[in-house]
């Protein structure tokens, strides 16, 4: 199976780097993962509803670039499905099983996803009602790929 995780704007920190840089490592032995990090757009401080509209607009124009035409998308939205992670595992699953080898989780930017990628999702995901920083919901997200192969290969894995 392919996982690519499009997301909008570079890690700095090194603990983020670090985190990333193991699950990529773990999730070697389940798939092929391809992560793409993408331009983030300038926002000035106070945006307004039109500048915010361009940002998203301008990020999911490099987000769409990205997609392949066959690619099962998976869009990160707060307003989303919020799954439990055996129910994650058992999408992965079934998508797999009915021939869907290639997922695309997408995470916007700071500001959130345009029309025209929330449109191209096959599937809106919401880890919480909450926000959290993007950098921080690709370790999650991650991480809750990688639990999800191993519920699906029955493998142990630490509570």
């Amino acid at each position: 199976m392919n996982i690519h995780i499009i997301c909008i704007g570079k890690l700095k920190e090194d603990y983020w780097t670090n985190a990333i840089k193991e699950y990529s490592k773990r999730l070697s032995k389940y798939c092929t993962l391809l992560i793409s990090e993408l331009k983030e757009e300038k926002s000035p401080d106070n945006p307004s509803q039109a500048e915010e509209l361009a940002i998203k607009e301008a990020e999911g124009r490099r987000i769409l670039k990205q997609i392949k035409k066959d690619s099962y998308v998976i869009a990160l939205e707060i307003q989303g499905k919020q799954l439990t992670s055996e129910e994650l595992s058992e999408k992965i699953q079934e998508l797999g099983v009915s021939g869907k080898s290639d997922i695309s989780f997408i995470i916007g930017g700071s500001i959130g996803l345009s029309q025209e990628v929330l449109s191209r999702a096959d599937f809106r995901l919401s880890f919480s009602k909450m926000t959290f920083p993007h950098q921080m919901m690709r370790v999650v997200l991650l991480e809750q790929i990688y639990r999800s192969f191993k519920i699906i290969k029955k493998e142990s894995y630490h509570k």
